[in-house]
């Protein structure tokens, strides 16, 4: 089965603190035991990295660990999913079709990569941000 894991899955999934750490870590073993295909869109390679310098914790995420911890939990499992610049546009235009405005473009981002890579499903913890943005991958957007 290939998946894909918003940003909100691969912190939780890294983040011990996080509420929804063992619900994501059990997709992250999944993974592990070769169970799971994971997918990630190139966007949330920085989208990663940012929330986790960022995160209201102590002590606080260096960037040295933030980097670390990309490349241990997501460079070196996961397809990454770069999009060209036809499929960002095609994700804008989208957008006004939609009359979407401001930051729910990241998630059509991602979405798109999920619909490029051809995923069985996209798990994120904030399904209904991804159905207003993909409503015809409805049924594959998974919370765990």
């Amino acid at each position: 089965m290939k998946v894909l894991f918003d940003t909100s899955m691969l912190v939780a999934g890294v983040i011990q603190s996080h509420p929804a750490h063992e619900r994501a870590f059990r997709w992250f073993c999944r993974v592990a035991d070769r169970e799971l295909e994971l997918f990630v869109a190139a966007h949330s390679i920085a989208e990663f990295y940012a929330v986790l310098t960022r995160l209201p914790v102590n002590p606080k995420i260096s960037p040295t660990l933030a980097l670390r911890l990309l490349r241990e939990n997501i460079e070196a499992v996961a397809h990454i999913v770069p999009l060209t610049t036809d499929e960002y546009l095609r994700v804008v235009t989208s957008m006004a079709e939609l009359d979407l405005m401001g930051g729910v473009v990241y998630d059509a981002i991602i979405a798109a990569a999920a619909r490029k890579s051809k995923c069985d499903a996209l798990l994120t913890l904030n399904r209904k941000d991804f159905v207003r943005v993909w409503p015809e991958g409805k049924d594959r957007i998974l919370v765990p």
